[in-house]
């Protein structure tokens, strides 16, 4: 086919010449577009990706922050239990060893008596006044007894440094009688479970 056949772009009309140069920059649009787009989708997902990082660090650290406070709150609940548990002890313990105080205080006035009982009565005013001293005693001792503080055995038995305390010691007579107790100098007494006052004794050694 001769070169006349094929007719260059001048000899276009010049309709079709401004349709080509259309489709020619559409073209350049299209891949600039597109390149755009591909721009965009990249540039979109990096503040995503940031995004999502952030994201992961508040999870992370409210995490932490709830372990903190669950932690603070069972060592809360573990303090008010035990203090709790204190209370409670304390409060029985008042409770059971109320008389505590006064049996001590009573004591003194208990040994004053036992004291005077040994006085020689040698006259009948004298024999009714012990007479009402013993029975002022045997109240006493009986008030003791019913609020849990009695007297301490001591006389004849082995030494036990728990409830007993020595302040003399004197040669056995024989090797049966070393290691106890052969005289009471002041009784000792116990309230419920604990030594209110312990005897004063001489051991045998």
């Amino acid at each position: 086919m001769s070169k006349e056949e094929f007719p260059s772009e001048k000899d276009l009309p010049q309709e079709d010449q401004e349709k080509q140069a259309k489709a020619a920059e559409a073209d350049k649009a299209g891949v600039k577009d597109d390149k755009k787009v591909k721009d965009d989708k990249e540039e979109a997902a990096k503040p995503a990706d940031v995004e999502l990082d952030q994201l992961k660090a508040e999870v992370a650290a409210l995490t932490q922050k709830n372990k903190d406070l669950e932690d603070k709150y069972l060592r809360s609940q573990a303090e008010i239990q035990n203090a709790q548990r204190r209370y409670s002890k304390e409060r029985a313990n008042l409770v059971k060893y109320e008389s505590q105080r006064l049996g001590k205080d009573i004591l003194s006035s208990v040994d004053n008596l036992e004291r005077a009982l040994q006085v020689k009565a040698d006259d009948e005013a004298s024999r009714q006044l012990k007479k009402g001293i013993e029975m002022t005693l045997e109240g006493l001792v009986r008030a003791l007894k019913d609020n849990g503080i009695e007297e301490i055995k001591a006389d004849g038995e082995k030494f036990d440094p728990t409830l007993h305390q020595a302040v003399q010691s004197v040669p056995a007579e024989n090797d049966e009688q070393k290691g106890y107790v052969v005289q009471v100098l002041q009784k000792g007494y116990v309230y419920k479970d604990r030594v209110l006052r312990p005897a004063m004794v001489v051991v045998a050694q």
